[in-house]
């Protein structure tokens, strides 16, 4: 299990934290996902035997924010 941190920029209410928690919790090997608003961050728990973290990234793009 690793952790990592992605910085996020976009996100401008409880529903945005909502949504990228969501998507984040979908993927595959993700066993939790913490995304703070105030930090404009997410803190993601995840397996890199099931998902990387470019993945992570991506899924918040596609989402509509920006993220690294």
């Amino acid at each position: 299990m690793e952790s990592t941190t992605i910085k996020i920029s976009g996100m401008s209410c409880g529903g945005c934290v909502k949504s990228i928690t969501g998507v984040l919790s979908a993927l595959p090997g993700v066993t939790k996902a913490e995304v703070s608003l105030e930090q404009a961050q997410a803190i993601v728990d995840f397996d890199p035997a099931r998902v990387a973290r470019p993945n992570l990234v991506a899924a918040i793009e596609d989402a509509g924010f920006d993220a690294e």
